[in-house]
């Protein structure tokens, strides 16, 4: 007799599914990511201590140590590896701003633009940017290269990058490498520490509210970058950081925090703590099980990814509406996104209503 009973990562999944609440067929975490209930049920809290005035401004430290700790966790670093920001392009910003005249820097052609403009608005100070098709980054390397700037799945419509190929072209002429991760950690194992830099933001597939973001530095390179925005928060003791000289910024990748956004980061914290239970193996393994899954239902062929991008006809919008699935439309083609809170049922639903709509 053949054991029915749930595997344990089955079990933790179904058991994460109930942490969420929508009313709809959501399949937008690639815009925005759905907040599991632990996660609402903090930021909760936090307003209505902030409301009765109550609130701590050193208490919400602990969230943000606990984001940096289980982002580290969840990136394969060390914490101390970590900065924290607000959002993507100001942390790539500062990457880009520490580059010394002469560099070249090549993308992706297409990329998210808070992956590309901060190295373009540097191009008339003595910055080169070169842009290769995704599929080709690795073999545009040359030895002028300085850095490689790409994000591991493209927003547009969930291509892959080959990492491998990209670490091997850069580690052979001595390139430095920046990673975002905003479209793929939280689904997509994810090794921080093959980079140089990486980069993410918190409101997609980390399911945090928006004004968080990660910037992981090997440490080797973190005196290449200089602190520009450095306020107290960058202190190595932060709250003997608030007033006067001299700089006395921390030791590690703290150095480049920004102020944080408080009640964001308590959702954060609550948002990783989720995600770090259901484990990412658990993660990559349903959210593209489930891309599959409809992909094979709607006749698509399937990359690999979280993202199914597809051209629909001009009846998709309406379907959608009446049907409540949640997607978006991206680059001029339908965007879906599977992720921890898509079940079977939002699958097989999606698939019913939109079946011989789509095509590649």
């Amino acid at each position: 007799m053949t054991d029915q009973r749930p595997t344990v990562g089955a079990a933790r999944l179904a058991a994460a599914r109930e942490e969420f609440e929508a009313e709809t067929v959501y399949l937008n975490t690639a815009s925005l990511g759905l907040p599991p209930r632990r996660t609402m049920d903090a930021v909760t809290t936090a307003l209505d201590d902030w409301r009765r005035g109550v609130a701590d401004a050193a208490g919400y430290d602990v969230a943000v140590e606990a984001s940096r700790r289980d982002y580290a966790r969840l990136v394969g670093v060390e914490p101390s590896w970590v900065a924290l920001g607000s959002q993507v392009s100001a942390l790539v910003g500062l990457v880009a701003t520490s580059l010394p005249a002469g560099s070249e820097v090549l993308t992706a052609t297409g990329d998210f633009t808070s992956v590309l403009f901060p190295f373009l608005a540097r191009a008339g100070r003595g910055v080169t940017v070169r842009e290769a098709p995704l599929e080709a980054l690795a073999d545009a390397v040359t030895s002028s290269t300085t850095l490689v700037a790409v994000s591991v799945v493209q927003s547009a419509d969930g291509r892959i990058a080959d990492l491998d190929a990209l670490v091997a072209a850069c580690d052979a002429v001595g390139a430095k490498t920046l990673v975002d991760t905003t479209q793929s950690t939280g689904w997509l194992p994810v090794d921080a520490s093959r980079f140089t830099y990486t980069t993410g933001g918190g409101y997609k597939w980390l399911l945090a509210p928006r004004g968080t973001a990660f910037l992981t530095i090997a440490p080797g390179h973190r005196d290449d970058l200089v602190p520009v925005a450095a306020g107290w928060y960058a202190g190595e003791e932060r709250w003997s950081s608030i007033y006067g000289s001299p700089l006395r910024l921390a030791a590690d990748a703290r150095r480049f925090d920004v102020s944080p956004a408080w009640h964001s980061w308590v959702g954060q914290a609550a948002s990783l703590e989720f995600l770090l239970e259901v484990g990412v193996p658990a993660l990559h393994a349903h959210a593209t099980t489930m891309a599959h899954r409809f992909c094979t239902a709607v006749g698509l062929p399937w990359s690999g990814s979280a993202i199914v991008s597809a051209a629909a006809d001009d009846a998709v919008p309406d379907l959608l509406r009446a049907a409540r699935i949640v997607a978006a439309t991206r680059a001029g083609r339908l965007r879906l996104a599977f992720h921890v809170s898509t079940s079977v049922s939002d699958v097989d639903r999606a698939a019913e209503v939109l079946a011989g709509h789509l095509t590649v």
